[in-house]
């Protein structure tokens, strides 16, 4: 087991230099915390040799474990500090949630799968990571009694960002959303400044449709 630990701590560090700071990522907390938090164990035990690469996996009930250069790359764009709370949208395994609990001073994340929601939960519990609050729901709609946030991130694809989480997010808050339709989107990343949202569009990405009541329908996906 200890072998097993060293190889996939090696992983981590060939992934974070190859992947990540050769590709462009720069902050240094964002690679410490990729480069420590163990990847492997959000992904379904049959791919976690599969778990460094450089692409994104399946975890079942039709969602994916992202690309680790998209989840640096988004990481680097919410530009996280130690004092801020953050919402995520879409936990999925709870590996990204994981990563903002290295990063942030509290972390909520909501995921609508139930069994994806419970694992994910249980997962970063027995990590230690007390201040990461896994919740089941609906997260189109936030967390309105968890609110503000002074962060807010979206992990799967938005129509357009929700209005809900726009009202959630504080005042000079940052939100980073994949946005647009199925197989096209674009990272945007949004700061508000009072009753206005200056977005900008980064990237272009792929991810699954985020689904709920401001997200896709199933059959209009």
């Amino acid at each position: 087991m200890a072998g097993q630990d060293k190889a996939f701590a090696l992983q981590r560090a060939r992934m974070v230099e190859q992947q990540l700071r050769a590709r462009g990522i720069r902050d240094e907390r964002v690679l410490t915390a990729m480069a420590k938090v163990p990847r492997h164990l959000f992904v379904p035990e049959e791919l976690r040799d599969a778990a460094y690469e450089d692409r994104a996996l399946p975890i079942g009930y039709g969602q994916t474990i992202s690309q680790p250069y998209m989840v640096g790359v988004m990481l680097e764009m919410l530009d996280v500090h130690d004092t801020h709370k953050v919402l995520e949208v879409g936990a999925g395994s709870g590996y990204q949630a994981a990563l903002l609990g290295e990063l942030a001073r509290e972390v909520y994340a909501v995921e609508i799968i139930e069994p994806l929601q419970h694992r994910a939960a249980q997962i970063v519990q027995q990590l230690g990571y007390t201040n990461v609050h896994i919740f089941l729901g609906d997260g189109t709609l936030g967390l309105s009694e968890h609110a503000p946030f002074d962060r807010i991130i979206v992990a799967a694809a938005c129509p357009e960002i929700p209005p809900p989480l726009l009202e959630q997010l504080t005042d000079g808050g940052r939100i980073v959303a994949p946005v647009g339709r199925r197989g096209c989107q674009e990272c945007v990343v949004g700061v508000k400044h009072g009753d206005h949202i200056e977005l900008a569009k980064t990237i272009g990405c792929v991810f699954v449709p985020l689904i709920g009541e401001y997200g896709w329908k199933r059959r209009a996906w």
